[in-house]
């Protein structure tokens, strides 16, 4: 017999998988894809953990704390960014410049465009994982810290994270 805790782990790294693919099919402005994806391995679930800690006492942030131990209870963890890549957009203003022209004097500045196509891509991420009951929760605390170590390449002033976990009961709820 084959029981579900033997297939726990390949299950969700198959689920992992497909929101990594879900991400990078999600609509992008001007079709321009600056999202950045990943699935961390365990050695780096374990040190963003480890940093959330360190935020957490060091910011005086509980929910990093939290935070992660929720992630230390996951079973996988996905990550998702954005590099800053204005759209060249002559009338937008949407991050708070006259355009895009302005904006790119402030290379630290996201565009709003890049932060709603990960936002949008965020949210194709978590439908995978809800159409396989794979509990999951969209983390700031996971993804800040994920930056702070500087897992991703160059250029990516964003990420967020999301944790993905099969058992009785969710660690991202009641938290």
């Amino acid at each position: 017999m084959i029981y579900e805790n033997d297939i726990r782990r390949d299950t969700v790294t198959m689920v992992a998988h497909q929101m990594l693919i879900a991400a990078r099919t999600a609509p992008k402005g001007r079709g321009r894809d600056t999202i950045i994806a990943a699935m961390a391995t365990e050695e780096e679930r374990h040190q963003i953990a480890e940093k959330m800690e360190q935020i957490a006492s060091r910011e005086n942030m509980a929910f990093f704390a939290r935070d992660a131990a929720n992630l230390r209870m996951s079973d996988a963890l996905i990550l998702l960014g954005t590099r800053v890549d204005p759209l060249g957009l002559k009338y937008c203003g949407y991050c708070g410049f006259d355009g895009c022209g302005a904006k790119n004097g402030h290379p630290a500045i996201p565009c709003a465009f890049n932060l709603t196509d990960l936002g949008i891509a965020l949210g194709s991420a978590v439908a995978v994982a809800s159409q396989y009951h794979v509990d999951n929760r969209i983390m700031y605390s996971a993804g800040r810290s994920a930056l702070d170590l500087g897992l991703f390449e160059e250029g990516v002033s964003v990420i967020f994270a999301i944790p993905l976990s099969v058992s009785s009961k969710s660690p991202y709820f009641d938290r």
